[in-house]
C-alpha cells in the first residue's frame, strides 16, 4: 500500500460534520474582508488595488492585477512569453506533473509561474518580474529561473532598476535539483547586476517562502514587503519542532522581519507605485521626459 493510499484509507473513517459557512462573495458583485468582515462592492475593493478600506487587509492579487497596480498604463511590454515548462523527470504522484501543468496553463492563462518584461514608473523605465502563486504556488522551476535570470541580465545591459515580485511556495518538488539549480542561477546574475552598479529592489508579498527566500527574495539593495506578508524558509511547526521552543505569534510576518532587520520597508500596496519611483529619483533615476 502506498503512502497516498494509506493517508486516503484513515480519512474515511473520519466523520467530517456539516459546515454552515457564509459565502464570502455571493453572486461576485461584493466581497468580503476576511480579517474584518467588511461586505464591499467589489469594484470599490478593485479601485483601492483590492486592500480593505476598513482594516487595510490586503487580498491576494494575481500577476495582471499587480502589473497594473505597479507600473504606468499601457507602459509594460513582456519578454520571454514563448518559454514553456518541460517534465525533464517524467514526474508523477497521484497525478503526472505533465497534466498538473496543461492544468494550470489553461485555468490560469499563464505558461508559468512568473511574467517579466520592461516598464515605466511615473515615467521612469524599470525591469519588472511578477510571481504569480495561482500557478502551482508560485513554485520556481526552471521556466522561472530562466526568465528571471534573462531579465537581470537585460537590466543589467541596458542599466535599468529591477524589481522583483516574490510570491511562491519555494521551489518546485516536480523538477528536482533542475529547480534548486536555479536558485544559484539568478544569485549569480544579481551579483553582476550589483557589480555593475544598478539597483535591484525584491517585494515580498503574501506569501514568499522557501527556495525563493533563501535566494533572490533576500539579496536586493532595498527589500520591501507588503503588510502582514507572510516570509521565511522553512514552516513554523518545523522550526517550533526543531528549537523545541514555541515562537512568537507574529513570527515571519513582514513586521517582525522589520523589525529584526531583514526587511528594510513595509509599503501599503496603495502607496506602492509613488513610494516605487521616489527611490528610484533617489537613486539617480530619471524619467524618460525628464532625460530628453
Amino acid at each position: 500500500m502506498s503512502l497516498f493510499d494509506w493517508f486516503a484509507d484513515r480519512r474515511k473513517g473520519q466523520y467530517v460534520g456539516k459546515v454552515n459557512q457564509e459565502p464570502d462573495e455571493g453572486d461576485g458583485l461584493w466581497s468580503k474582508c476576511p480579517e474584518c468582515g467588511q461586505v464591499v462592492y467589489r469594484k470599490d475593493l478593485l479601485s483601492n488595488a483590492s486592500v480593505c478600506s476598513n482594516c487595510g487587509y490586503h487580498h491576494r492579487i494575481d500577476s495582471t492585477e499587480r502589473i497594473a497596480v505597479l507600473v504606468d498604463p499601457n507602459s509594460f511590454v513582456a519578454m520571454d512569453q514563448e518559454l514553456q515548462p518541460m517534465d525533464p523527470l517524467g514526474f508523477k504522484d497521484r497525478r503526472a506533473y505533465a497534466d498538473r501543468l496543461r492544468e494550470t496553463q489553461a485555468s490560469t492563462g499563464l505558461r508559468d509561474g512568473v511574467i517579466t518584461g520592461l516598464c515605466e514608473v511615473e515615467g521612469i523605465p524599470m525591469a519588472l518580474a511578477v510571481m504569480d502563486f495561482r500557478f502551482m504556488g508560485g513554485s520556481m522551476g526552471s521556466v522561472v529561473g530562466e526568465k528571471i535570470t534573462r531579465l537581470v541580465e537585460a537590466a543589467t545591459a541596458k542599466k535599468l532598476p529591477l524589481l522583483i515580485v516574490c510570491a511562491s511556495g519555494g521551489a518546485r518538488m516536480q523538477e528536482g535539483m533542475l529547480s534548486l539549480m536555479q536558485m544559484a542561477k539568478i544569485s549569480g546574475a544579481l551579483e553582476r547586476h550589483r557589480e555593475a552598479g544598478v539597483l535591484y529592489m525584491p517585494l515580498l508579498t503574501h506569501p514568499t517562502t522557501g527556495g525563493v527566500t533563501a535566494s533572490f527574495a533576500m539579496l536586493g539593495d532595498l527589500i520591501l514587503a507588503e503588510p502582514k506578508a507572510l516570509i521565511g524558509f522553512a514552516g513554523r511547526r518545523v522550526i517550533e519542532q526543531t528549537l523545541r521552543e514555541k515562537l512568537p505569534d507574529n513570527f515571519q510576518t513582514a513586521e517582525y522581519l522589520q523589525d529584526h532587520g531583514f526587511v528594510d520597508s513595509i509599503v501599503p500596496r496603495t502607496q506602492l507605485r509613488s513610494t516605487l519611483a521616489s527611490l528610484l529619483r533617489l537613486h539617480g533615476c530619471e524619467s524618460r521626459v525628464a532625460s530628453s
